[in-house]
C-alpha cells in the first residue's frame, strides 16, 4: 500500500514457506523468504530455520522479518497457511500488528481447523489451539485459491494477492519460496505449492 493506504499495482510482498521435512526430525526445517515487486521481479531472498513443531512461531517470524534489510519496503507478508515446520502455529493478527503490515494467508483448499486441532491435541500442544480458533476466516478469491487476511480489509488483501499472481493461481513470492525450499532439501524443485 502507498502512503495513503492504497494498494499499489506492484506491491512488495514477501512470501515465506517451509521446506519439506520428516515428522519428528531432529534438525530444524529450512524456511525461505522471497521478496518480490509485483509478480515478476525478485528483489530479495532470505533463509533461516525453525524447529519441527517449534513454539513461538509468531515471535520468531516477527523478529526475523523485522531484521531483514528489505523490511522497510515490504507492503505485505504472504503465508501458505498458519503453520510452519509442522505444528508451529502463526497468529496472523499478531504478526500483522507486530510488523505494521498486512498478512495474507493463501491456500489452495478451504482451511478446515478440525484436523489441525486434532493434531495439536495428539501432540500435547493444546495451548496452541486458541491461535487456530481466532485465526481469520478464509474466503474463496479465485478458483483454487482461498484467502484470509489480517491488518487489512478483505478487498485490499484480494488486490494485493491478485497483484502478485503470474505463472500460477498462487502468489508468486510464495510459489518461488516453495520452489527454493524444496530444492534446498531434495536437490531440485517440483510440484505445486
Amino acid at each position: 500500500m502507498d502512503a495513503y493506504g492504497l494498494v499499489t499495482a506492484r506491491p512488495h510482498i514477501i512470501g515465506i514457506d517451509d521446506s519439506p521435512f520428516e515428522k519428528g526430525q531432529v534438525q530444524p526445517v529450512p524456511l525461505v523468504a522471497v521478496m518480490m515487486e509485483g509478480a515478476d521481479l525478485v528483489e530479495g531472498i532470505a533463509l533461516t530455520d525453525f524447529p519441527v513443531d517449534g513454539d513461538a512461531a509468531t515471535d520468531y517470524l516477527a523478529s526475523w522479518i523485522a531484521g531483514l534489510r528489505f523490511h522497510a519496503s515490504l507492503q505485505a507478508v504472504a503465508l501458505g497457511g498458519i503453520t510452519i515446520a509442522g505444528l508451529g502455529i502463526v497468529d496472523p493478527t499478531e504478526l500483522a500488528a507486530r510488523l505494521g503490515i498486512p498478512v495474507l494467508i493463501v491456500t489452495r483448499r478451504e482451511p478446515v481447523d478440525a484436523p489441525l486441532i486434532h493434531a495439536l491435541e495428539a501432540a500435547g500442544l493444546r495451548d496452541r489451539i486458541p491461535i487456530v480458533e481466532r485465526s481469520p476466516r478464509a474466503f474463496p478469491m479465485i478458483e483454487g485459491q482461498y484467502l484470509a487476511c489480517a491488518g487489512i480489509d478483505w478487498s485490499g488483501a484480494a488486490c494485493l494477492a491478485r497483484a502478485s499472481l503470474h505463472k500460477a493461481q498462487f502468489p508468486e513470492p510464495l510459489r518461488v519460496a516453495h520452489l527454493i525450499g524444496r530444492a534446498l532439501v531434495t536437490g531440485e524443485s517440483r510440484g505445486r505449492v
